[in-house]
Formats: structure tokens, sequence, C-alpha cells
């Protein structure tokens, strides 16, 4: 039997990001006026989870007390662990050319028997995790779920867009469901396993080896708008009653260890605290944009930021392309032609890109590095300057970048992928000289 294991129309959630939480399966649970009472309710353990330093500041501190019926010290010794395509950091001896990338949606064969941390592979990634610096751009192929089997990336908290296949995301704190069209932010650290309801699936990660994720600041928005912390979903308390014989893997310093454990690392009976594994549904996003003229800069659609030491350069800003009407007069419409300091790992979920509506496909993906020249597609060039600019939805369509201030540079599995796509460039050969003086 377990707790959490209830049917979907029946998990409850809690409201927030960042805000502080606090659940317990079992009345009585969580202990009321003190963190770590002499003796537990019920004889629970108390332990601590810290995501910052103790000295972090009050508003961006992260901790939660777990109440657990055995600590999570309590496991085997780690022996190393095998996972070749899940890489860490950039790997300086790749010579990257200044040049646009771009992949088709990569294949599921041979996915069947892989679970998510098995089926998961680096596509490029920069920084360094030990010096919590950069990001790692991740997708995961599997077609098998975790049974007795937890993860924990030491490494960084990992941002999980799914793109076929729901997960259902069994974390210390509880259960989290999540769809095609919402994400999963799990912190760094905490212990969950992943199950597979629809089989087949695949998606994107972003590891996140710098601060923490957290909603950007509004400015003259105002207090509203874009993603609203309310419409964040956090998961209620649910533990495990049948016995463990579980094996625990750990990605530590970009290497991959595992031990078993006689009891279930999902025995936390209650919680309470600010870092949390949170859920968000991308339709929930307030999107805002132009309603007289000009295309804006694509910040406007950040759904969360990872700052770095220089103000408003990020270590890596999470931005989505959902529906959305286009209203803009005497206005180019699509993304204009650009070369951008931030570089831009990009994926799409569903439907179709309006810069590139005919060669960027569902589960496919694009790098465009710092100063690397892109933009619309001779297609949509052509479509969009003889356009009849009446108001427009783009719906049914869901693409997502993790822009970053560092180079990305992909690894040998990417780019000795048969998805990737060596014509990518010629889709703007077809843009002449129309110069009419």
């Amino acid at each position: 039997m377990t707790a959490a294991a209830t049917p979907a129309t029946e998990r409850r959630y809690q409201s927030g990001f960042g805000n502080e939480y606090a659940s317990e399966a079992v009345p009585g649970a969580l202990p009321q006026g003190r963190n770590n009472p002499q003796r537990g309710p019920f004889d629970l353990y108390t332990e601590l989870l810290s995501g910052t330093a103790f000295t972090a500041p009050r508003h961006e501190n992260r901790r939660t007390w777990l109440y657990r019926r055995q600590p999570s010290v309590v496991s085997g010794r780690y022996q190393p662990y095998a996972q070749a395509h899940w890489t860490t950091g950039a790997d300086r001896e790749i010579a990257l050319p200044p040049e646009p990338l771009r992949w088709h949606p990569q294949p599921l064969d041979g996915a069947a028997g892989h679970d998510f941390v098995d089926g998961m592979h680096t596509i490029a990634a920069n920084g360094d995790a030990e010096s919590q610096v950069g990001i790692g751009s991740l997708m995961y192929l599997a077609g098998r779920s975790m049974d007795k089997r937890a993860f924990v990336n030491a490494d960084g908290e990992m941002l999980v867009v799914p793109q076929q296949g729901r997960l259902v995301i069994t974390t210390e704190l509880g259960v989290l469901e999540v769809k095609p069209g919402e994400i999963a932010l799990l912190p760094r650290g905490m212990a969950f396993k992943v199950a597979l309801p629809d089989g087949l699936s695949r998606g994107y990660v972003c590891e996140n080896y710098g601060a923490h994720f957290r909603l950007p600041e509004l400015g003259p928005i105002g207090s509203n708008g874009l993603a609203n912390a309310r419409d964040f979903q956090a998961p209620v308390a649910a533990f495990e009653t049948e016995e463990g014989g579980y094996e625990i893997v750990k990605k530590f310093g970009g290497r991959f260890w595992h031990a078993p454990m006689k009891q279930t690392p999902f025995n936390v009976v209650a919680w309470h605290g600010n870092l949390a594994p949170v859920k968000y549904d991308t339709a929930h996003f307030m999107v805002i944009g132009s309603i007289s003229f000009d295309h804006p800069d694509p910040s406007i659609f950040t759904v969360l930021t990872s700052p770095s030491d220089t103000p408003g350069t990020a270590n890596c800003d999470f931005v989505i392309f959902p529906p959305r009407w286009m209203v803009m007069e005497n206005t180019f419409r699509p993304p204009w032609f650009h070369r951008n300091l931030m570089s831009e790992f990009m994926g799409l979920v569903l439907g179709e890109y309006d810069a590139k509506p005919g060669g960027f496909k569902p589960g496919g993906a694009s790098l465009h590095n710092s100063m690397v020249p892109h933009g619309p597609d001779e297609e949509a060039f052509d479509k969009a300057t003889h356009a009849d600019l009446k108001p427009h939805k783009l719906d049914n369509t869901l693409a997502f970048m993790f822009e970053s201030r560092y180079r990305f540079i992909p690894t040998n599995f990417a780019l000795q992928s048969k998805a990737l796509d060596t014509d990518y460039a010629d889709c703007w050969a077809g843009l002449k000289d129309q110069f009419k003086p």
C-alpha cells in the first residue's frame, strides 16, 4: 500500500511558489511551535533539507523540515553506476563552429527498456556543477517506470518539460502528476521516482547548476501577469507503507553512484518549509505583448529565472511561447532576425513554431549560441511580409527556450545523432537581396 497512490482525480495540491507550505499525512504528525522537538510526534525522525546556505538572505533562503519514519542517512554503501549519456557541464575539448544547430525529434526506438534516469541524454551544456554555474539541456527517452528505484541529483535542480506522455513523480514530500503542457521543478538533493502511465515518453530537462529558479521581477508590468505564484502547485504529504528494498541512484559531482536501501526513501509523514517540488500548467501563463506595433523582446515570456552574479543577465531564463493573439499593426510579427548575447536552446512541445513552420517539429530542438545569427526561415519570412495584418491567434502551440548567458556546447551524443539536421542552414538560403532603391 502507498498512501500517495491515489487516482489523479483525487490528488490534492497546495498553492504557491516559494512560500511556506505545511502538510501532514497523519493528523498530529507535524510538530507545533518548534521545528526539532526532543522526540518527534509518533517517534518520527526530524531531518532538515537546506536548498541554500544557512546565511542566505531571508527572501532567498530555502529549506524544509521533514518528519520521517527513518532518516535518509540510513542506506548501504555507494558503488559507481554507469550512465554514459548524462554528462555534466561543458566539454571544452569539443570545437564548435559559430553556426546554428537543429535536431529532428529524437526517436524512441530502444527506449522501452529505459526508465527516466537511464533514458536521460545531455544534448548541450555549459558551466560547471562544482562551481555552481551554468545548466545542462537534456532529453529523456523512456518507456519503463521506476519501481523500487529512486534518484537524487546533488548537482542541480531539475526543470522537467514533458513532450510525450504523462509523468507521475513521487517525491519525498508527495506526488505530482505532470502532463505535456505542464512543467515540474524538482529541488536539488530531493529523492524522487518517475512512473510512466502512458508508456513511451519523451521530454526535455534543464539541469540547473546555478542559483535556484524563481519568478522574474515584473517591474512596470505591475503586481500581476506572466506566471502567477498561485498557479504553481506543491504536493501534500504522502508516504509509502510497504517494505523497502530500494535502489537509490545519486548524481554527485558529475558522476553516478548507487546503493541499496532496506527502507523506502518516500517515508516522510509530515513536512513544512519553502523548499518543495512544484508543477505548473503553462495554460495559466498570462501572456503580455504589444497591442499597437512592433514585436517585443522574448523576455516578456519568461516563466522562471535563475540569476547570475550580473544583474539582469541570467544563468538561465525559462521562456515559453504559448497560444496568444497577434494584433500588432504595420509590424513583422514573427521573431525578428537577430544576434543575441544570450545563448538559446529551444524545444517544441506541440504544434507549430511561427518562425519555423515546416522544419521544427514537436520533440525536436535547436541551438543558437551567443552572437550566432538566426531568425525566421524563408517560408515564415515570405508569409509574414505578405500577410493581411488582421488579429490572428497562434493556437495549439507550445515552444520553450532555455536561455543562458553562457555558451552551450553540444555533447558527442548530440553531434553524432541521426536526428541532427545537417541541412538546417539551408532554410535561410532563399533569402535574396531585395533592395530596391
